[in-house]
């Protein structure tokens, strides 16, 4: 990576998908090529003055779009496939209505995934579950790094259900839903919006520690419903 182009990231930005992003067009403009191994999570950290969670979070985005792979205890390497499987331009989500028919295609995934965590979950996934809800409730909780463990808890639990194509589209969608995280927050309360938070991610937790899919979905649809309200999206329920 020693031609890429990568400085501070600016601090009013949600920084993995900024990250992502500057990643992504060193990829596209040829400066990282199929195949190249990408710096370390440290060394990324270091040069990019983030921590290393926010490191995490942008290479676990660009995996979703199928533009880096990860191999278990090696590093993340530029896809060989120059195309992304799935791809939503930014811009369409600052449209309301667009915004609100990604939210609604999540509910049925994320529910599905919560049934199939509670039933095939094991020791190493609830680990990762409840590492992130520890960060999540920690004394980090008010900032950027609360919505990373946010996004990090519903893509453990998506890769809890050993459906790797679970994993790969809730973590495509709620990536980019991170922005409703960032909307509820200075909507209301923060105090009581994290909370709320917290209170739903824990029954959730507990209900796939408990082997229960019918309370897992449950808890997963009780959750997004409440995101939803709390930044005044109406979605349909049956």
């Amino acid at each position: 990576m020693g031609q890429m182009n990568l400085g501070h990231i600016r601090r009013n930005e949600h920084l993995p998908t900024r990250i992502a992003a500057q990643i992504a067009s060193e990829i596209h403009e040829g400066r990282l090529q199929p195949g190249e191994r990408l710096p370390t999570e440290h060394v990324l950290a270091k040069t990019l003055g983030v921590s290393r969670s926010v490191i995490r979070e942008a290479i676990a985005q660009l995996r979703n779009e199928g533009l880096v792979e990860t191999r278990q205890g090696v590093g993340a390497f530029v896809s060989e496939r120059s195309t992304r499987p799935i791809r939503i331009k930014d811009g369409e989500l600052f449209d309301r209505q667009s915004f609100r028919a990604l939210f609604q295609l999540r509910v049925p995934l994320e529910i599905e995934a919560a049934g199939l965590a509670a039933v095939h979950h094991t020791d190493e996934d609830l680990a990762e579950i409840d590492a992130a809800l520890a960060r999540m409730s920690g004394a980090e909780k008010w900032t950027e790094e609360g919505i990373i463990a946010d996004l990090a808890f519903h893509r453990a639990v998506a890769e809890a259900t050993q459906n790797e194509y679970f994993a790969m589209f809730i973590g495509f969608i709620a990536e980019r839903i991170s922005q409703a995280i960032n909307a509820a927050r200075s909507r209301a309360v923060l105090e009581e919006i994290v909370e709320v938070t917290i209170a739903e991610h824990v029954v959730l937790r507990d209900a796939i520690m408990s082997r229960d899919a019918r309370a897992a979905r449950e808890a997963m649809r009780q959750h997004l419903h409440g995101a939803a309200t709390r930044i005044d999206l109406s979605l349909e329920q049956f």
